[in-house]
């Protein structure tokens, strides 16, 4: 059958467009980050489907409500003998009074050593795992970036890294921006690498059509393995925390 596939804006909505062979129009949205699709006959205008879109809003907010609210992980509390996810490993995390300024280790590939001031509240432990996420992500991805510009022949002006709900990684074309999910801290490197490629191949083609994925294929051609993991919603494991 062939398709066409391209991203629409309707409000502050990106809806994945496909259109095909078919007689009615269909919307769903879809888990982990309550991605919307729209799956359109071709004799159907481009109007007629943001008016679609738009009738349905209330009802894709509430399912992307739904989904945020679903956290990916449990409910982190930051307490010791606790699994955190970090670069698609599990981590036993160990809680420690320390009075100098609060750090993390990585110790023996197991352990998430948090050294805080004693007493410290919940929010202040999260706020300093969080910092180091941030910073572990900003370490990793210019190199990453250099590697695949002169592969993909783009050049990328600036590059972030926020929490987003709907998106791993978004892609401003004309300031040759990209921005990246800090959630992709708990899973494999290759999950970072591989929303930088697809952030970066937006550069040559805005819409996910075949040229796309064909730039995809060239840059990196386990793409489609690696974004399996990350729309499985929950980072792999390859090794447990052992002892206590």
């Amino acid at each position: 059958m062939i398709t066409e596939t391209y991203t629409l804006e309707v409000n502050d909505l990106t809806v994945q467009v496909v259109r095909k062979r078919i007689k009615n129009l269909r919307l769903g949205v879809y888990p982990p980050e309550g991605r919307v699709r729209v799956a359109a006959p071709w004799h159907l205008s481009e109007e007629a489907i943001r008016a679609a879109v738009l009738v349905r809003l209330q009802w894709i907010k509430k399912h992307q409500q739904n989904f945020a609210r679903q956290d990916r992980l449990s409910p982190r509390e930051y307490v010791s003998g606790e699994s955190h996810y970090y670069l698609g490993r599990r981590y036993q995390l160990r809680v420690y009074p320390t009075t100098q300024a609060a750090h993390i280790a990585c110790q023996q590939g197991y352990y998430l050593d948090l050294h805080v001031r004693e007493g410290a509240s919940r929010d202040h432990k999260a706020r300093v795992i969080e910092d180091w996420h941030r910073q572990t992500l900003k370490e990793r991805i210019p190199a990453l970036i250099a590697h695949y510009e002169p592969i993909m022949d783009v050049r990328v002006a600036e590059w972030g890294v926020k929490r987003m709900r709907t998106r791993w990684g978004t892609c401003n074309i004309r300031a040759r921006r990209i921005w990246l999910n800090l959630e992709l801290v708990h899973y494999d490197v290759e999950c970072l690498e591989y929303v930088v490629v697809h952030e970066m191949a937006h550069l040559r083609e805005r819409l996910h059509n075949d040229r796309f994925k064909g730039i995809l294929d060239q840059a990196m051609p386990d793409w489609r393995a690696v974004r399996a993991v990350l729309k499985r919603g929950v980072p792999l494991a390859t090794s447990e925390p052992t002892g206590g």
